[in-house]
């Protein structure tokens, strides 16, 4: 769909590993994993247990790898209440992460717009974005919120074309950006990340998805070593899907 050097095999797409929410013995589980498969940049759901024990876990990976090592991103799909999230924010930023998607819920822009103000870690929108289609209302709320990263699932906002309105507007107000899958098969990350590659944007992507199928098409595409490869020689298979 988009030749280029990732679809040739002479290039890679950094990505981040995500870690998916659960206990804490869980969590540190798949950190671990990520980390022995060389990913540089790991992403954790927060949210689900104790945030005692959410800091606990993230101070456990700062004690054996730096911000050097390893970029930390932490996602809390909106689960902080407002009136908590200022001073939440506070205590994971102790931990040298890189950003926080979504703190509290969407459709709060003035609280989002205060915290962004406000958090000693940065803030990427990411539910934020999703039924925004007007880009006049787009332009509206990054100008309101004022968030330091963007998160664009193509698939949640209306394809590329919308994604790319997303971007350029990011970039004319100095925002950062990067693209994150949203559980599609094989088929529709293809698509994604062969499309991710022409942005040429270097942080790490979150196009990791694919692997939490147990049943999927057999692709191209593998992860190897925190990156994302195309795999040219390797022929696209449905046949247990069609038998």
């Amino acid at each position: 769909m988009f030749p280029s050097d990732f679809t040739d095999g002479k290039d890679s797409i950094e990505i981040n590993g995500l870690v998916w929410m659960g206990s804490f013995d869980f969590m540190r589980q798949q950190i671990i994993d990520k980390i022995e498969s060389g990913f540089k940049c790991i992403k954790l759901k927060i949210g689900a247990i104790d945030f005692a024990e959410e800091l606990n876990l993230i101070k456990s990976i700062r004690k054996e790898f730096s911000a050097k090592d390893i970029e930390i991103r932490v996602d809390a799909n909106g689960a902080f209440p407002v009136n908590e999230a200022l001073e939440k924010l506070k205590l994971l930023s102790e931990f040298n992460l890189h950003s926080i998607e979504q703190p509290i819920k969407q459709g709060q822009w003035e609280q989002m717009a205060e915290l962004c103000k406000k958090s000693p870690l940065h803030i990427a929108l990411d539910e934020e974005l999703i039924r925004v289609v007007d880009i006049k209302e787009k332009k509206k709320l990054l100008e309101i919120i004022r968030p330091q990263y963007i998160i664009l699932k193509p698939s949640l906002l209306g394809g590329f074309k919308a994604s790319e309105e997303w971007i350029g507007l990011a970039e004319k107000n100095n925002i950062g950006w990067w693209v994150t899958s949203a559980l599609e098969s094989n088929i529709g990350l293809n698509a994604i990340a062969q499309w991710t590659y022409t942005l040429k944007n270097k942080m790490p992507q979150g196009l990791g998805t694919g692997q939490l199928y147990l049943n999927n098409f057999i692709s191209p595409l593998h992860i190897n070593n925190g990156k994302l490869n195309y795999r040219p020689q390797i022929s696209w298979n449905f046949s247990n899907f069609f038998d």
